[in-house]
């Protein structure tokens, strides 16, 4: 984390156990979503620096993950191992996969 007016670094969020492919603010500005090669996306606090929640279930590097247009609620990630899910933000839990991709899924986004 890095204050934007300063410069400065504010903190590490690293609880992740392998490098981190994105990162992405909520739309309101107060939890940040990362998306990892341990096969795992995580919900942070801008606030206070700590882990929310994990998203686990991919059997494959999570390459992408964004919010959902209902603020707060769902949570979508793309993965090498073929699926797209969509994950309850609140409690962690998979929603859906999308399995019917022939190869990795890079990226998504919600409309």
């Amino acid at each position: 984390r890095w204050s934007a007016s300063s410069g400065e670094c504010l903190g590490n969020l690293a609880v992740h156990r392998d490098g981190v492919l994105s990162a992405v603010f909520s739309p309101d500005g107060q939890r940040v979503l990362t998306a990892s090669v341990d096969c795992t996306a995580k919900l942070w606090s801008t606030i206070s620096g700590e882990s929310m929640q994990t998203f686990q279930g991919h059997e494959g590097a999570v390459n992408s993950a964004v919010f959902s247009f209902l603020p707060g609620q769902e949570v979508l990630t793309a993965s090498s191992d073929g699926t797209a899910k969509l994950w309850s933000a609140t409690s962690g839990e998979c929603l859906c996969s999308l399995i019917d991709h022939t190869d990795c899924v890079l990226s998504v986004a919600h409309s």
